[in-house]
């Protein structure tokens, strides 16, 4: 619908007004009346439509048509269809007439100089402003919705600008000063194109000026510089954010357009729905003791993008892993599997890991997109321990970004560690689509005293809409993480992927197997010094053990059942991996490796070897899990972790990280 203005017009002077294209002009043709008026008409020079609205029931149209009766039930609209040459050069004349119906007794002359005021964005989602959208006001999901995409400048375009020891420094802010200006040519491409377009006569900024402004909400989320020179890099200047929420765009003659750069400073959280309106009004500026007053506002409406995660099924791009003195034959298996999946390996030096090994727990590498730009941008985590610094100081970087939450007043767990989120592959459940899959996140059980993620983490995750998260029982684990039960691994069939779980049940199931084949007195632990061996049978005999398993089954049905039902799984989609646990003091961690905690190479996988029982001189667990995987057309490839990670409660999957490929699909054509 067009803006409507309500014009009254003088009944001594004649009324001059601006006409801005697009809107219509309601003329108050009763204030100017004179009191004996019974009638009028009304006439326009050319360019100028006018139209009559009335209600044809109550007002009596006379039969000297085009004379109107001045009634409550008549409005005369205004409009015009292109901008003025010079100031003034359109008219409409309104001519007054007594009960005789003679000649006028009176008539008023309205001028009106037509101009064109337009702030665009790349609303169609194309890469490309384009000009008079309309909807500008509305932000529409799907592949037939519109509205502008603004991406967080995260990364740090120079590496030696605001350098920081330390990101407790900061929650989170713009790594490039925007204070200073525009520093670099490269920040530009992380930003959104937002386009002020006039037209009209010169002169109508004599007595009129346009200001962009942005709500006192709104400021500290954005960052917008003006670009005010021939691609002269100081020319580009920062003219809103959190300290100024207006700007006075100074119109030169000639130039019909003002080139804004828009940078978003805040991912979408509990307080912040990811929504920002930027607005250009039209002032009139009658003389300097008068206020003044608005006659015309547009409005464009950004979406920031979402911290977006990648799944298993994704193709590998680069795999992280830290280096430390026992650490060796892990890390050579890694660039191994690295080399295979043609991917590249970085790796993290002990002096900048100073022995934290963990980096799957210290970080999640995700993505931000917009249609001109996508970069990938490291989440790092609240766990702050050895490795707090390295997403900061090693990973953020040029088209490299970083974000992180700080906690306020709660207490971080080690359910905040990010072994801790994962995210499923795109799934359908009952109908709905979630085409970049659902993020996963362990929590307690519902009782009094269990742990939990804390709550800005959570938000920061359920706030980016697009992957809704999952909340699965952890906390009957030791260490508490969703990668201690669960994995996915791309395969061909309905959903494209298989969900692995850890399973006591299948792995008791494997075990008496063997012990009727005759196998009872094969041995776990075989080659590992200083382990203690165990045979099938004392396992099978262990019931402690069983009871302990049982427990840990149940647990991982339970979330079993959620699987299925939030991410629309059937029994055909999971894959049972025989696994042990032990529990102490009510928490679990697992009896030998953990063959679900693996790192994923799109057909490659790194699995914690087992150390199952020797049977023909292989290793039945092993076996096990190669007949349920290689069908699929996946490689298993075993790899010793137990004495630098199994021993620490860890595995492959905690000792590493993977960046990949993002989605080709795009997150606004999706529904939330």
């Amino acid at each position: 619908m067009s803006q409507q203005r309500t014009l009254r017009l003088s009944s001594q002077l004649h009324t001059s007004t601006v006409y801005v294209l697009g809107t219509e002009i309601s003329l108050d043709i009763r204030g100017s009346a004179p009191k004996d008026a019974t009638s009028f008409n009304v006439r326009g020079t050319p360019g100028v439509d006018i139209y009559i609205v009335h209600n044809p029931q109550v007002a009596k149209v006379p039969t000297c048509v085009p004379r109107w009766p001045l009634d409550d039930e008549v409005e005369v609209m205004v409009t015009m269809k292109a901008p003025s040459k010079d100031i003034n050069d359109h008219k409409v004349r309104i001519s007054y007439y007594g009960q005789d119906g003679g000649t006028a007794i009176h008539s008023t002359m309205l001028y009106l100089t037509c101009i064109d005021v337009s702030l665009d964005a790349d609303t169609t989602r194309s890469g490309v402003v384009q000009r008079g959208t309309t909807d500008k006001k509305e932000w529409i999901w799907g592949p037939d919705g519109q509205g502008a995409i603004l991406l967080v400048n995260c990364d740090r375009d120079d590496p030696k600008s605001s350098e920081m020891d330390n990101i407790h420094e900061v929650r989170f802010q713009r790594l490039d000063d925007p204070s200073l200006g525009l520093l670099l040519y490269s920040d530009l491409r992380d930003m959104s194109c937002m386009i002020l377009r006039t037209q009209g006569p010169d002169a109508i900024f004599d007595d009129h000026k346009l200001v962009l402004h942005v709500s006192v909400s709104d400021a500290d989320k954005v960052g917008v510089f003006h670009a005010r020179g021939d691609d002269v890099l100081q020319q580009y200047e920062h003219v809103l954010g959190s300290h100024e929420l207006s700007y006075v765009v100074e119109h030169a003659s000639g130039r019909e357009e003002d080139t804004f750069y828009v940078e978003g400073l805040a991912f979408p959280d509990a307080d912040f729905s990811g929504l920002v309106s930027f607005h250009v009004t039209l002032l009139d500026t009658p003389t300097e003791s008068l206020p003044e007053t608005p006659i015309f506002t547009d409005t464009v409406v950004f979406r920031v993008a979402p911290w977006i995660m990648t799944p298993n099924t994704q193709r590998p791009l680069e795999v992280f892993v830290c280096s430390l003195s026992d650490n060796a034959d892990v890390v050579e298996a890694m660039s191994e599997l690295a080399q295979k999946a043609h991917c590249k390996l970085t790796i993290c030096p002990e002096v900048e890991n100073r022995g934290d090994r963990w980096i799957q727990d210290e970080m999640e590498l995700g993505y931000v997109q917009a249609p001109h730009k996508t970069f990938p941008v490291v989440f790092d985590s609240p766990r702050d321990r050895e490795l707090q610094d390295f997403p900061f100081k090693s990973i953020l970087g040029p088209d490299f970004g970083y974000v992180t939450q700080e906690p306020f007043n709660e207490i971080v767990s080690s359910l905040d560690s990010f072994g801790n989120l994962e995210v499923s592959p795109p799934v359908t459940v009952r109908g709905k689509a979630y085409p970049l899959g659902r993020i996963l996140i362990g929590s307690s059980f519902p009782r009094v005293g269990g742990r939990r993620m804390t709550k800005a983490v959570r938000d920061f995750l359920y706030a980016q809409k697009v992957q809704p998260p999952v909340e699965l029982y952890v906390d009957w684990l030791c260490v508490g993480h969703v990668d201690e039960f669960l994995s996915f691994v791309p395969a061909l069939g309905r959903q494209g992927f298989r969900l692995l779980l850890a399973s006591p049940r299948a792995c008791y199931k494997l075990l008496t197997e063997k012990q009727e084949e005759g196998y009872g007195d094969a041995r776990l632990f075989e080659g590992l010094e200083t382990v203690p061996t165990t045979t099938i049978d004392e396992i099978l005999a262990n019931e402690s053990l069983r009871r302990d398993n049982d427990y840990v089954q149940s647990c991982i049905d339970w979330n079993r059942d959620i699987l299925k039902r939030e991410l629309g799984l059937s029994e055909r989609d999971i894959l049972d991996l025989p696994q042990l646990f032990s529990v102490l003091d009510e928490e679990a961690s697992a009896f030998f490796p953990d063959m679900v905690n693996m790192i994923v190479l799109g057909k490659h996988l790194g699995i914690p070897k087992p150390f199952g029982p020797i049977i023909d001189g292989r290793c039945c667990l092993e076996e096990n899990v190669r007949s349920l995987l290689e069908p699929l057309g996946l490689t298993c490839t075993f790899v010793d972790d137990f004495f630098s990670y199994h021993a620490l409660l860890g595995e492959i999957h905690c000792g590493t990280n993977v960046r990949r490929k993002p989605f080709s699909f795009k997150w606004w054509n999706m529904i939330p």
